[in-house]
């Protein structure tokens, strides 16, 4: 199954979503979840109606396909800023709590490697948390 980049970003006022291989395919929503089924009926629609008048989409929209959601560093950082301290993602992440609000705030933008430590954070808790049972 072909993946397809969606960049997410979050605002002050709701989480919005574009796709740079359908030009104008956009979304919004109040949450993620909200967000997610938005570009979803958004990719569907766009296709449809690209479909209707004959115009030209990526060979990718005549396969299989699975959107794949990215954040920036920033967006990440303030999607889970209820969830997690930045005492904790420190420890997660061994990047300095100052810092981390430095990038959740956009103040500063992090260098690839940290945006690199950072996804790495995430992943491990994910899969760490993915085999636990109760």
């Amino acid at each position: 199954m072909e993946k397809i980049n969606v960049t997410v970003e979050i605002t002050e006022n709701n989480y919005s979503a574009y796709i740079n291989l359908l030009p104008g395919c956009v979304a919004v929503g109040d949450n993620f979840e909200q967000l997610q089924n938005n570009i979803k009926s958004a990719v569907d629609e766009h296709v449809s109606i690209s479909r209707e008048f004959g115009d030209t989409l990526p060979e990718i929209f005549n396969k299989d396909y699975e959107l794949v959601f990215k954040f920036d560093a920033t967006s990440l950082l303030q999607h889970y800023k209820g969830i997690f301290t930045m005492s904790a993602l420190e420890r997660l992440t061994g990047i300095n709590q100052r810092q981390l609000q430095r990038y959740a705030s956009g103040e500063s933008i992090p260098r690839k490697s940290q945006s690199d430590k950072i996804a790495r954070a995430f992943h491990k808790l994910g899969k760490e948390l993915w085999i636990v049972s109760l």
